[in-house]
């Protein structure tokens, strides 16, 4: 294969297109502020990259998505949403401090999307390279998910920019998530006065919540783990409702299956107390051999690089389970998604950056 130039990248830069950003808060389902990130990405992309990158508009937010024209031959996916509620850039302001960047949404994953953007301008050619940035991976992709999977195929090649697993590895594989809400409906009673005439819904979710944890299956890598509970109005109230939310993880669409189908055969364990179920494992699982070609090419740039397989889910696993080759963990090195002391690593922002052009030189010349 012919590989093309790759120019240098610039750290300084990459932090100054981080910071903006960061800058501009993107909490999940909160339109106006998605939309003012929507176009803070799309500014990134059009002022590195050129071109014009497209706002798709959808129930969840506008996704972003940008091509650099010619046969499409590989997708840059990744997410600009975030789980930080407004206020919290107040609270946690961006900062590069003792070889860290830290801020909401530094790891998970505003840092993978500019490290993929800088890792593109140092390319020569970028013929047949499409970003997407969508509005709503961290609520489930329920609006996105088309989108992804049309330019996914029409690409055929997937590098997703979440952080990178412990250590700096690539995610190899993925569990397949999801999230299940069983409610409990039983009939109200004075606790005092008449307890036996009511149906107890709280009662009725305990044992649902047993029955629930048995279902896990760790040494084959299905988790099954309640995680959210409330029942009951007052203190002297029989509560008449209940409601259990339980989140999943399963490596095989076997277990998939199987999972989906104990959820929708639970019954009451009292009289007169009835279950209703809401849910599926929505993320399909990403299996190992789907990585494994990019893997190989991505080992060949890093040799240091591991792979490793993880539990969580992002929408790597929807076109993972279409077929097409898939590598995830391209993002970010640092720690700390999701929570108060989420940060990035500064000094690997140019390496990562450099392996995602090589990826994607490579792809373009297979």
């Amino acid at each position: 294969m012919t590989m093309h130039k790759i120019g240098p990248v610039s750290v300084d830069a990459m932090l100054e297109d981080l910071r903006t950003l960061v800058e501009v808060e993107s909490p999940s389902r909160d339109l106006d502020a998605l939309r003012a990130s929507a176009k803070a990405v799309a500014g990134v992309i059009e002022s590195r990259l050129g071109g014009q990158a497209v706002l798709v508009e959808s129930e969840a937010g506008p996704h972003a998505h940008w091509s650099a024209g010619g046969d499409p031959k590989v997708l840059i996916l990744g997410h600009h949403d975030t789980v930080f509620p407004l206020g919290t850039l107040q609270r946690r302001p961006f900062a590069v401090e003792d070889g860290h960047a830290t801020g909401p949404g530094v790891f998970d994953m505003l840092g993978g999307l500019v490290q993929a953007i800088h890792g593109l301008a140092a390319l020569e050619d970028r013929s047949g390279v499409e970003i997407l940035v969508t509005a709503d991976e961290e609520v489930g992709s329920r609006t996105s998910r088309a989108l992804i999977e049309e330019r996914a195929l029409a690409c055929g090649a997937v590098l997703v920019m979440e952080g990178a697993a412990d250590g700096g590895a690539l995610k190899t594989g993925r569990k397949g998530c999801g999230t299940f809400e069983v409610s409990v409906a039983g009939r109200a009673s004075h606790a005092g006065l008449e307890p036996a005439a009511g149906v107890n819904a709280l009662v009725e979710a305990a044992h649902q919540v047993l029955d629930i944890a048995a279902l896990g299956r760790p040494d084959i890598g299905t988790t099954v783990t309640p995680t959210v509970a409330s029942a009951g109005t007052l203190d002297n109230v029989v509560p008449a409702m209940a409601t259990v939310i339980v989140d999943v993880r399963v490596e095989s669409a076997g277990e998939k299956e199987r999972i989906e189908a104990a959820f929708a055969a639970l019954t009451p364990h009292l009289d007169e107390a009835e279950i209703t179920v809401q849910g599926a494992v929505g993320r399909p699982p990403m299996p190992e051999s789907a990585s494994a070609e990019l893997f190989a090419v991505a080992t060949s740039l890093l040799p240091d690089v591991e792979g490793k397989a993880v539990g969580g889910g992002s929408d790597g696993n929807f076109t993972a389970a279409l077929g097409v080759p898939t590598l995830d963990g391209l993002g970010a090195v640092g720690g700390g998604a999701h929570a108060d002391h989420e940060y990035l690593v500064v000094d690997v922002m140019a390496e990562r950056a450099n392996l995602v052009a090589g990826l994607v030189n490579a792809i373009q010349d297979a």
